[in-house]
């Protein structure tokens, strides 16, 4: 899984540099991403412009991620394409996360 991060201020920002994240990238996301939050930040913003399909498995994936972060830290969201912001949208998850338009609004 190609994951791509850098820290501004208290901001980690992880770009997901993959087209899916589906039930056979599911494990390997939640593993490297167990691995980058280890960075201390405050928020942690996912950037999924990449992204062109997530599936219920991938969705999972991004829960876990956010549970492991804990409630002293948030996972947020950004550049959702519109098949992700479906998915987020049909599953009221997007009630759930702060979704950005882009990353810059995140900044």
């Amino acid at each position: 899984m190609d994951l791509e991060t850098e820290v501004r201020g208290d901001l980690l920002v992880v770009r997901v540099q993959e087209e899916r994240i589906d039930a056979a990238a599911a494990i390997e996301f939640k593993d490297r991403m167990r691995e980058l939050v280890d960075t201390p930040a405050s928020r942690v913003l996912l950037d999924l412009s990449c992204v062109t399909f997530l599936d219920s498995s991938g969705l999972g994936a991004v829960v876990a991620v956010m549970k492991l972060l804990g409630p002293d830290r948030r996972l947020e969201l950004a550049a959702l394409g519109p098949v992700v912001r479906k998915v987020f949208r049909l599953t009221r998850m997007d009630r759930v996360f702060t979704i950005h338009e882009r990353v810059s609004d995140a900044l």
